[in-house]
């Protein structure tokens, strides 16, 4: 599907977002054939590879409706709890008017601008520079800023990264990011517990099964024999594909969830530029949050949803976020913006050693300053004028 504007753009990523979170629910069905096999393997012992396989389908096929319905109690949960269990583990609380002015009335602007449902305002303490959207329907939706954010940014950045979240809400991008996190975490949970489930087991399953085997062939017959030794072999080859499955399964998921929030981020800094109508601000915002916007005690399924994820994996195949630089020349290629570069913020110079020029500065007093620029420093200062003052008009006599 071929996009040519910021809306087509929107619609085709859509589009391949379900498909993507179709893909995604089907692991659960891989992993759980995983499962069955290794059942299998504990359960029977000494059979072939063929044997496995044939009663691990089975199985699956039997398993479908149960696992069917526990990924979907699974969704429902989160669908009604996933909001406190984010607060729970960054420590958001709902803000009013009364207590955040300045941020309550910058999203409410927004909002009313663009005939928004103004979603719920949360402010999470933390040094860092973040912010994320929550939520699966209009009563749900709600915007979580911390408060190193409201510190280190000014109105139009602040309102720049509110219509960045906003633009998340209006397109679609929370309930998907959200419902593929929580499927994510079904494929997670059923992956870490099959895993540990065959390393308990079935090691010691097929270490008994290869000795019994042994120790009976003497009473067997040699081409029983000759069975046993395929069925030892076999019950390896399907421990690796178990584990093959179970890797796969959780690579696939992490790859997915990459893929719905790579092209999304760039989209809403697109949306944010089209809500402000300042690209400037979204470029100085995203200069000043750089490196600076880690959660401490976050999980990486919350960092996801975060303006910015500074957390990269491997070779960065796995940061969920584009760069910042990418992020910022896609703004000034498309939005005529202007990147100043990467920004340092105070806090960053705190604890440098000033020089003994820069000390000798701050310990004189400041010079008062008239209306007509240096004209009123008094005498004795450096740079003072002792002459008659000149103003707007001439100088005065």
């Amino acid at each position: 599907m071929a996009a040519y504007g910021l809306y087509t753009h929107i619609a085709s990523n859509k589009f391949r977002s379900m498909l993507l979170l179709a893909g995604l629910f089907l692991l659960i069905y891989v992993l759980v054939f995983a499962g069955a096999l290794v059942a299998e393997v504990v359960l029977n012992s000494g059979a072939s590879l063929n044997y496995y396989l044939t009663r691990a389908s089975r199985d699956l096929i039997a398993a479908f409706p149960y696992a069917t319905i526990i990924a979907a109690l699974w969704i429902v949960i989160a669908y009604f709890f996933h909001q406190n269990m984010i607060d729970a583990v960054t420590g958001g609380e709902s803000v009013t008017r009364q207590q955040q002015p300045r941020l309550y009335n910058l999203l409410e602007n927004l909002c009313i601008s663009r005939g928004i449902t103004m979603p719920k305002l949360k402010v999470m303490d933390s040094p860092a520079l973040n912010a994320f959207a929550t939520g699966l329907n209009q009563r749900q939706y709600s915007i979580t800023v911390t408060s190193g954010l409201l510190q280190a940014l000014n109105d139009q950045e602040i309102e720049a990264v509110l219509g960045h979240e906003l633009t998340h809400i209006r397109n679609g991008d929370v309930q998907l990011m959200v419902i593929a996190m929580i499927i994510a975490g079904v494929v997670g949970f059923f992956g870490e517990l099959f895993f540990r489930t065959f390393t308990n087991l079935s090691w010691n399953s097929t270490g008994s099964d290869w000795s019994s085997s042994s120790s009976s062939s003497s009473s067997s017959s040699s081409s029983s024999s000759s069975d046993r030794g395929k069925g030892g072999g076999g019950a390896i080859v399907a421990i690796i594909i178990a584990v093959v499955l179970i890797l796969l399964a959780w690579l696939l998921s992490q790859v997915v969830k990459l893929a719905l929030s790579r092209s999304r981020e760039l989209l809403a800094d697109a949306g944010s530029v089209e809500l402000t109508k300042n690209p400037d601000a979204m470029i100085t915002a995203l200069r000043k949050i750089e490196n600076r916007g880690e959660l401490p005690g976050a999980t990486s399924a919350i960092m996801e949803l975060c303006v910015d994820n500074p957390r990269e994996g491997f070779a960065d195949l796995f940061a969920t976020h584009p760069s910042v630089d990418r992020r910022v020349k896609a703004l000034v290629q498309f939005a005529g913006g202007r990147d100043p570069g990467p920004l340092a913020l105070p806090s960053d110079t705190a604890d440098e050693p000033q020089s003994e020029e820069s000390a000798t500065e701050q310990l004189q007093p400041p010079v008062p300053r008239g209306p007509w620029s240096d004209a009123s420093e008094p005498a004795g200062v450096p740079g003072a004028r002792s002459g008659p003052l000149d103003g707007p008009w001439g100088p005065h006599r």
